[in-house]
């Protein structure tokens, strides 16, 4: 098998192939109906084969065409069963499988960035991928201290299929929307583009991904694996051993799909607080659930290679816009929406109508304890996605500012792989504890000194 396709003229005539091949299966499903067979059948033939399609060329190319595959594996939940079904297999695939490059290729990657004498550096090597992922695949291996480790060796050529894939992507966007009805494909495509850069740099990586686990090195939730080693090309972590996170959206107990929620929103919301970090690729292959003996379960984090930095946490904004949407408040609500640029100054907008189009949205936020479903979110999409409905005709006319355009789609992303969980999930403990503005200012103040028995001459270290 050849390396990672980087000559453009190769991985275009690939990605062609995807909306030709949709075309010539509408054919083929044409001829089977006047063969006989009924649309049904013919409908369900016609998106297996799609899927499969649709793996085979993103899985073979990896850089950006795997790369948008796992962005859109995380929303499959919100499409209607009958054309989910057939996709959720060979999306989830791209969340953590793809072709293998080649041992020689991974052997000569090691060898000029670690140096000739790389295998002195490790007690064990597995030559066969552990995983393989967007720009790199994984091996697993014992470090010469005794440690087990994980091995990312980023594909050659990598940086150059990611571009040259999410330009000729957005060439075809239009025609891979119906992939995921009522998203517009284009600016997914746009930012997966942005960060880029960012991905390919694993020393950014390395940074990111030891700042969480110095933050979260006594955590009893959260296990973040240490950077071991980092070189141009090649980053070594502890190696972390667990359930899969699709593993527990396939075949995983309720308890499991509970806990699992409840740390993935915990962790999500908690992490820019702490680390001034959101991790910004909430993929089910980034997870793992790690057994406990005290709490049953923690989920460990893999993956830091997308981050968006945000040194004060996240925006106080969000938090104070969702506690005015949930207090009914639509006029503070839309004004600060046009003060961000959710609303342009061109647009004028009814300010009750913005806040009957948020209010289904943060369902959520309004209870203790939340189920997440397939059939919530479908039910939220379809309210979106139907050009009829009063929904469709105001989000149309909102604006997603740059500054928001991550934290939104690692919002969605989380929902979906939460909806893909089944999980219940205390996701308002989550967003009291740790996104700024959710609480009044007069609800952080929990005790007055002067009630707790101070006396006005009292010294502030006294008190």
């Amino acid at each position: 098998m050849s390396d990672l396709p980087r000559k453009a003229v190769t991985r275009t005539a690939k990605l062609a192939a995807l909306p030709i091949g949709f075309a010539g299966r509408a054919t083929w499903g044409l001829g089977k109906r006047i063969g006989g067979k009924s649309a049904e059948i013919v409908g369900r033939e016609l998106q297996q084969r799609t899927a499969e399609q649709l793996f085979k060329v993103l899985g073979e190319l990896k850089g950006g065409a795997m790369k948008f595959g796992q962005a859109l594996s995380v929303f499959e939940s919100a499409l209607p069963e009958e054309i989910a079904g057939p996709y959720r297999a060979a999306l989830t695939k791209l969340q953590e499988a793809a072709p293998p490059m080649p041992t020689s290729t991974v052997h000569s990657v090691l060898a000029e960035r670690i140096g000739e004498d790389w295998q002195e550096y490790f007690l064990e090597f597995e030559d066969k991928p552990a995983a393989a992922a967007s720009i790199g695949q994984v091996h697993r291996a014992v470090w010469h201290d005794g440690r087990e480790v994980a091995v990312k060796v980023q594909y050659p050529g990598a940086g150059e299929a990611l571009l040259s894939d999410l330009n000729q992507l957005a060439r075809f966007s239009r025609l891979l929307g119906p992939l995921i009805p009522g998203m517009d494909i284009k600016p997914l495509i746009s930012e997966l583009r942005d960060r880029v850069s960012e991905e390919l740099d694993y020393g950014l990586e390395a940074q990111a991904q030891q700042a969480h686990a110095e933050e979260f090195a006594d955590d009893p939730d959260v296990l973040v694996p240490e950077v071991v080693h980092q070189c141009d090309q090649v980053l070594i972590t502890e190696w972390v051993e667990g359930i899969p996170l699709s593993e527990v959206i396939a075949d995983g107990t309720q308890e499991q799909r509970d806990r699992a929620g409840q740390l993935l929103a915990r962790f999500l919301f908690s992490g820019p607080a702490r680390t001034g970090l959101l991790h910004a690729d909430p993929h089910p292959g980034n997870f793992r659930l790690l057994p406990d003996e005290k709490d049953g379960w923690r989920l460990g984090v893999l993956d830091f290679g997308t981050v968006d930095r945000l040194p004060g946490g996240l925006p106080t904004q969000i938090g104070d816009a969702l506690r005015m949407t949930l207090g009914g408040d639509a006029e503070s609500v839309y004004a600060m929406l046009c003060e961000e640029g959710f609303v342009k100054e061109s647009i004028d907008l009814d300010p009750d109508a913005v806040l009957d189009y948020l209010l289904p949205i943060i369902e959520p936020a309004q209870v203790d304890d939340f189920t997440f479903t397939r059939g919530w979110i479908r039910s939220q999409a379809a309210r979106v996605a139907d050009p009829r409905s009063p929904a469709h005709q105001l989000g149309k006319q909102l604006n997603l500012p740059p500054a928001y355009l991550l934290i939104h789609r690692v919002t969605l992303s989380t929902i979906g792989v939460l909806c893909q969980l089944g999980a219940t999930v205390r996701l308002r403990e989550e967003l009291e504890a740790w996104l700024p503005g959710f609480l009044a200012d007069e609800e952080l103040v929990e005790e007055d000194p002067l009630e707790d028995g101070l006396l006005e001459g009292d010294s502030a270290a006294e008190a």
